[in-house]
């Protein structure tokens, strides 16, 4: 059954009302529990206001409505109908009508454990709820500012080159629990946080398995009693389409019964194990994957916060199925059956492309996810993962900005044609990039310069025959052209071919003693350059 309206701001404890100075307000029966929340006042000299309460008010009384010679038994019927109106707390005024709390009340909300707050002479009620008030507007605003905070960082996390991990990572520190994403089988694929028990762990992958929809490549064959629920106690489930959980309505003996159709599954379910809230989202992408989640206590604005974790998990987890899917598809098909780039590259959205070369800053090789989540930073699916390197097209008219977690490098914009140039293009810049410990450098786009005023055929043919002693051994001509990028950085030089400096040394004077030439001499490195550029 739904819960009770509440107003849109989250409850305020009730210590947090009583240590107002200014009210100087005062418990004095029922519990000292810090977990008793008050979600507003409620003002009412009914001698029953049971019919008047929602739940969670804090009832404020001067006593008009006690009888002379009240006793025992009025003030017990009188608080046990505030008890079963779920009434959070009871706040007695001294003055004008008694000058001290009845004793007979004071038993009374010790016996039913309600918390009985005794305000002076000084202080209206009035006052009382516009403290109140004031201290809803701040929680308000604090939560608005955590879930904001908490999107910004989830949304970051998400570019990473680790998405998945860092985005779980983020969640749960958030919520200050674990957090934990299972695959279309069932079992868990990644996790961060605390591991919480046994029990909670088996009862949240059983939360899990009520909201997980079959899959296309992994269906799963219900149970012919039909969905269980995850424990004994109460789950609630929700959808877009319903809502189902236990309530007055439920089966009796069952009280935590799940009537959901295996047709329509929830979206969304939740439990509490332990005394640890578990809540388990159904990712939108029909995949058949589930994030789950094991918090010890449950604050506002934790929905928000996961329900934009599941919606990035979605995203990262998800197979893109759209009209660009199925042009990349034919483009595909096309460059295999043996068309030439130019004649498929309008199926791909664009007559102009650059190539961005992307490597993680961490040790690890990027994997498929990684690399799927640059590509949606970049604004592009067109991504390829070749061992430690990340190649993706990106649109002319897409800016191409430096992704935190990621060194870039850069092509200039390459009709298909040129596009291996532009592949060769990037890997340089990125090389660049990473032995200057540059987030992202681009490749100099200049459309006239000095090399351009030699014929082509007359340039390629000195490059040729300059280059001609160490054209059969590759390593020396990268590494030649790196240092002579790098203005003869021995350190930098080692950082972007990922090999030793000494190494760097003597592929250099091993070069120097096949050409014939004084690397030293800034004519001799103009024109090694000059040749290096034609190749």
């Amino acid at each position: 059954m739904p819960d009770p309206a509440v107003p849109p701001t989250p409850p305020v404890p009730l210590d947090a009302l009583l240590a107002r100075a200014d009210l100087g307000l005062r418990r004095i029966a029922g519990p000292a529990d810090p977990a008793v929340v008050v979600h507003w006042a409620h003002t009412s000299e009914m001698a029953d206001p049971y019919p008047y309460l929602l739940g969670g008010e804090l009832l404020l009384s001067a006593g008009v409505h006690v009888p002379d010679g009240a006793g025992t038994g009025y003030f017990d019927a009188y608080v046990s109908r505030i008890v079963a109106a779920g009434g959070a707390a009871l706040g007695f005024g001294v003055a004008p009508v008694h000058d001290t709390v009845p004793g007979a009340l004071v038993e009374a909300c010790e016996m039913h454990g309600l918390p009985l707050v005794e305000v002076p002479p000084r202080t209206t009620f009035s006052a009382v709820a516009r403290a109140l008030w004031q201290l809803m507007a701040q929680a308000r605003t604090a939560e608005l500012r955590r879930v904001t905070e908490a999107q910004q960082s989830l949304a970051t996390a998400a570019a990473r080159p680790d998405p998945v991990p860092s985005v779980l990572q983020q969640l749960a520190r958030r919520l200050g629990g674990r957090a934990v994403l299972y695959g279309p089988e069932g079992t868990p694929i990644a996790g961060a946080g605390p591991e919480p028990g046994e029990e909670v762990r088996t009862a949240l992958a059983k939360l899990a398995e009520v909201v997980r929809p079959p899959s296309p490549g992994h269906p799963r064959t219900p149970s012919p009693e039909g969905p269980r629920p995850p424990s004994p106690g109460h789950t609630r489930a929700s959808s877009p389409a319903h809502r189902v959980g236990s309530g007055p309505d439920a089966p009796a003996g069952s009280p935590g019964d799940l009537h959901a159709d295996l047709a329509a599954r929830p979206s969304s379910a939740s439990d509490t194990v332990a005394g640890v809230r578990l809540v388990a989202h159904a990712l939108g992408n029909g995949e058949g994957f589930v994030l789950g989640t094991a918090a010890p206590q449950r604050d506002a604005g934790d929905h928000t916060i996961a329900s934009v974790a599941a919606v990035l998990l979605s995203l990262l987890t998800g197979e893109r199925h759209s009209g660009s899917g199925a042009g990349r598809s034919s483009a595909l098909v096309r460059l295999l059956l043996g068309a030439a780039p130019a004649e498929v590259a309008p199926l791909l959205g664009g007559d102009r492309w650059r190539v961005v070369h992307g490597r993680p800053d961490g040790r690890a090789a990027p994997d498929p996810v990684a690399a799927s989540a640059l590509g949606a930073a970049l604004g592009s699916s067109l991504v390829d993962v070749t061992g430690e390197v990340v190649r993706v097209l990106v649109p002319d008219g897409r800016a191409v900005e430096r992704v935190p977690g990621w060194t870039l490098g850069v092509s200039a914009a390459a009709a298909p044609r040129d596009w291996p140039a532009a592949d060769t293009q990037a890997a340089r810049a990125l090389a660049r990039a990473r032995a200057t410990r540059a987030p992202l450098l681009r490749h100099g786009d200049r459309p006239t310069a000095l090399t351009d005023l030699v014929p082509p055929a007359e340039a390629d043919a000195h490059a040729r025959a300059l280059l001609a002693p160490i054209e059969q051994t590759p390593a020396l001509v990268d590494t030649l052209r790196t240092w002579l990028s790098l203005h003869g950085s021995w350190d930098r030089t080692a950082v972007a071919l990922d090999v030793h400096r000494n190494t760097v040394r003597q592929r250099i004077t091993r070069c120097a003693a096949l050409l014939d030439a004084d690397l030293d001499d800034p004519d001799v490195r103009m024109e090694l350059w000059f040749a290096l550029r034609r190749t």
